[in-house]
Parts: C-alpha cells; structure tokens; sequence
C-alpha cells in the first residue's frame, strides 16, 4: 500500500526552522576543515551559516564547497559577534576565523623601507605619483583594492616587481 507523500515526509520528522539572528553587521569569514580529519557535522554548520543570513541553498553550497576545497571564504549578512559564528562552527567541527579588511597601510614607511623615491615607487608598481603624495600626506586613504596591492608590495616586493615589469624582448 502507497503512502502518500505527506505521510512520507511526516515519517521523517519535524523540520527544523531556521532561528535567524535579529541583529547584527556583515562580515567575512574563512572556513576551513579541521586538521585533524574528523568529519564535520555539515548539517550543523548549515544551519549556524543559515542563522546569520545565508539562504539554505547558499549555506548548503558554502559547506560543499568547503568539503572538496577544504577552505572557502563566506560573507555573512547578519553577524552579531564573530566568536558566537566560531564557536558554533566549532562545535559543528569547522575551523573558521573572521576575515579582517585590510588595514591601512603607512605608504611612506613602505616606500622608505624599499629605500626608493615616490617616483620610482610609482614607476615600479605602477602607480601615479599624485596618488602616493597623497596617501602619504593623509590627504587621501587608498581603498580597499589598493591596501590589498600595497599588502602584497610590503610582503613580497621583488615579485611584484617582477610580475609588474614588462618582460624585454631580444
């Protein structure tokens, strides 16, 4: 004898609503897998993304991501502290730690440390000169595109030279 789909799914149980946060400000988080193996609880970990905004859909393809990248980045909309979302992740056995905007960098000490004039910083990196006076003297902060580049010059500057450099032909 057929049931019929209602009582098919009233056999699986109450499905759980989403008690979504009330308040709270976007943020950014990077998720990772836990080193030790262990298998997450991913329905868990759905339902923690769920709770601060994410669709289900959203959340369920965030956690499939994570499980074949081991690592994935998540905005979420409606975040009331960052360690409430990592410690609930925690307990759902995911790794995750908020992802900080790029802090505003001291161009001037940069450039200094490089020991190169703003001319030259702004011939190598590619940069206008006006700009970097500016930076330095306060009278403009770069954006977030541009803290993230002079991140990158203050990590590593000889390959971003390199990388930058048009490659001279014989």
């Amino acid at each position: 004898m057929e049931s019929s789909l209602r009582e098919r799914f009233a056999r699986l149980g109450p499905i759980r609503g989403v008690d979504r946060v009330q308040s709270g400000s976007p943020a950014t988080f990077v998720l990772r897998l836990p080193t030790d193996r262990r298998v997450p609880k991913t329905i868990d970990g759905m339902f923690v993304l769920a709770r601060r905004g994410l669709s289900m859909l959203r959340a369920k393809r965030t956690i499939e991501a994570l499980l074949e990248d081991g690592r994935v980045f998540v905005e979420l909309p409606t975040v009331e502290d960052p360690k409430a979302v990592t410690d609930d992740l925690a307990r759902a056995g995911i790794a995750a730690a908020p992802v900080e905007p790029p802090r505003l960098p001291d161009v001037r000490q940069l450039r200094e440390r490089l020991r190169l004039t703003r001319e030259q910083f702004a011939v190598r990196y590619g940069l206008e000169v006006e700009t970097i006076r500016n930076w330095e003297t306060g009278k403009r902060d770069p954006d977030t595109t541009a803290r993230s580049y002079l991140r990158v010059i203050a990590n590593d500057p000889q390959h971003v030279e390199e990388a930058y450099a048009p490659t001279p032909s014989i």
